[in-house]
């Protein structure tokens, strides 16, 4: 049994939009850290702290964007999972609702956006799409 851990960072954060959460608590990791580094900068959240949770394990504290009471982000989803890897070259990248979104990759420079994917001329495995 594998679990997806970026799956459930992505439904806690449709789960927390649904219900007009102010923010949202996720387990830490390297990658879930990144992933909300990318949000922050796109502005799909306001803001994200690390945090000291029970047992002193580490968190994540997303804090979503919402405007006139309307979230930022529209649709968040998982294109790569763990049973069908998705990668794209850097000719197979496309823009997101025709620019208003982004993808989100891992390459070898790091993880970025489809458009900082381009821009460097690199592709990778596409994560999510955000819109």
């Amino acid at each position: 049994m594998s679990i997806d851990a970026i799956g459930d960072f992505l439904t806690i954060i449709r789960n927390g939009i649904a219900r007009s959460k102010e923010s949202v608590i996720v387990p830490y990791s390297n990658m879930r850290f990144e992933l909300a580094k990318i949000l922050k900068e796109e502005g799909f959240i306001n803001s994200f702290v690390v945090i000291e949770t029970e047992l002193s394990k580490r968190g994540l504290k997303l804090f979503l964007r919402y405007m006139d009471g309307e979230a930022a982000i529209h649709e968040i989803k998982r294109e790569s999972t763990p049973g069908r890897r998705k990668y794209a070259s850097v000719h197979d990248l496309k823009p997101v609702i025709g620019g208003l979104g982004v993808s989100i990759l891992t390459t070898s420079s790091g993880v970025m956006t489809n458009k900082k994917a381009k821009e460097l001329k690199v592709g990778g495995e596409v994560v999510c799409t955000v819109w």
